[in-house]
């Protein structure tokens, strides 16, 4: 791709519109910015090419199997551009390559069946599952190739055809996946439409889509459902989370302080599930800030294609500045930066790794999403005060308890409202799980045989029994 440099601000040239590296700040290339009415064209071609995809099973299969094996293959040419765009250290682009390929090969093995209706009736039923039709993906830029095949992955699977938009932020490495996916796909079974907004608002709202599947911020989801509601198409809304880390008065700090640490700070914070409060019992509290504290201090920084740097910048200026500003209103809320606290002085979108202590309960930086490489840790006197500061969040999507004993920390785990909870250890999600939030965490299931399912309808066949 042809690299444009010393341009800082994006901007829109000619139909095209620019790509920022955050590692320095720079425009270096650009990306197509196609017009809304562009999107009839798109849903039809992929409505016409349901038909045949949709078909033969036999054959969709061998194609995804054959489209993960592209995906490996093409790996040393989708990691430094996903990292140039995105910002993540090298080896965690190539961490997400390589679970896009994983992902295709499970849902491209993962048969829904057919299932008998045994209600004691003189007749039988069978319930069988028939896929959608078009379904539209609208995916964020923390994880673009994740995300993106935890979309099409399974959507494909079932038999349906997609049309999937990435975020303008990162939208080069996920054209470029697109271009190696489609290689081993009939025509227009998946396309890739990128531009700046009202793209996405009418790719949600498009009546020739079926089925809507967004990741993203709270207000734009519900600004997806309404468009989708037009049509009354079936949404899947994964709206970021607030998770909490609970650690029990037996935690062993140091034993657990590195995983604890980069469960908070992996991709820069830029994780949905990533720990965004830590709970510490009050005995304990010192050690686990100063804990956290060292590490940040001792993470090294730098552009993700520097292949010393374990942390790379904040995606882009518009969430830099969001984690700016929730931090200086928790300091000036009375809370400590026992490391970092500020941007870095250096091109770039790079913020300091932050650990706060003291922090008011009510600051933003605690009731909201930060998303970036900020943790408050809070004390606790009682454990349920603890465990009712966790679930006091309009957010419900992960949550995690530490501590030695696990039977003890289970039952702390199953007081936890959200859809998934971990024991010693935060974010891991298999491939065969359900993935689903509570309360405004997100509406309906990814993940495993329930993102199959997700993307199927039933289809019910009665007929007499033999005479």
């Amino acid at each position: 791709m042809p690299a444009t440099r010393s341009r800082r601000a994006p901007g829109t040239r000619g139909g095209r519109f620019a790509v920022v590296d955050p590692a320095t700040g720079e425009v270096f290339d650009e990306a197509p910015d196609q017009r809304p009415d562009e999107l009839d064209a798109v849903v039809e071609r992929a409505h016409e090419a349901w038909y045949g995809w949709r078909s033969d099973p036999v054959a969709r299969t061998a194609a995804l199997l054959a489209a993960a094996d592209a995906v490996e293959a093409a790996e040393a040419d989708l990691a430094p551009l996903l990292t140039r765009e995105q910002g993540k250290p090298l080896v965690e682009s190539y961490a997400e390559i390589a679970r896009t390929a994983a992902r295709l090969r499970y849902f491209a093995e993962l048969d829904p069946g057919s299932q008998p209706i045994m209600d004691g009736r003189p007749v039988r039923g069978e319930i069988r599952w028939r896929p959608l039709g078009p379904v539209a993906a609208i995916v964020p830029w923390n994880f673009p190739l994740q995300l993106a095949s935890a979309k099409f992955a399974p959507a494909l699977a079932a038999g349906n055809t997609m049309v999937l938009k990435p975020s303008p932020f990162t939208p080069l490495a996920t054209r470029l996946l697109a271009s190696v996916i489609s290689a081993a796909l009939p025509e227009d079974v998946l396309t890739i439409v990128t531009g700046r907004e009202p793209l996405g608002a009418r790719l949600a709202s498009h009546p020739g889509i079926r089925h809507v599947t967004f990741t993203g911020s709270i207000p734009t989801g519900r600004a997806v459902a309404e468009g989708a509601a037009a049509s009354l198409a079936r949404v899947t809304l994964e709206l970021g989370g607030n998770d909490a880390a609970i650690l029990l008065e037996d935690v062993e700090v140091e034993r657990i302080a590195d995983r604890l640490f980069w469960a908070a700070f992996r991709n820069c914070g830029q994780v949905c599930m990533a720990v965004k409060r830590v709970y510490a019992p009050a005995r304990l509290y010192p050690q686990v800030v100063e804990a956290l504290a060292a590490r940040a201090k001792t993470t090294v920084v730098g552009a993700g294609l520097d292949p010393g740097s374990r942390l790379g910048p904040v995606n882009n200026a518009p969430q830099l500045a969001r984690v700016e500003r929730y931090t200086a209103q928790a300091l000036a809320d009375g809370a400590r930066a026992v490391a970092g606290g500020h941007r870095l002085d250096r091109p770039g979108y790079f913020f300091a790794p932050t650990i706060l202590a003291d922090v008011p309960p009510d600051s933003p930086v605690v009731r909201e999403e930060q998303f970036g490489p900020v943790l408050p840790v809070l004390p606790y006197g009682s454990l349920d005060e603890a465990i009712d500061a966790a679930n006091d969040t309009g957010f419900g999507l992960g949550g995690s308890v530490w501590g030695t004993d696990l039977d003890r920390a289970e039952a702390v785990a199953d007081r936890l409202e959200c859809g998934t909870a971990w024991l010693n250890h935060h974010a891991e999600l298999s491939l065969a799980q359900p993935f689903a939030g509570i309360k405004e965490s997100g509406v309906g299931v990814a993940g495993g045989p329930w993102g199959l399912y997700g993307n199927l309808r039933p289809f019910v066949v009665h007929r007499p029994e033999e005479a």
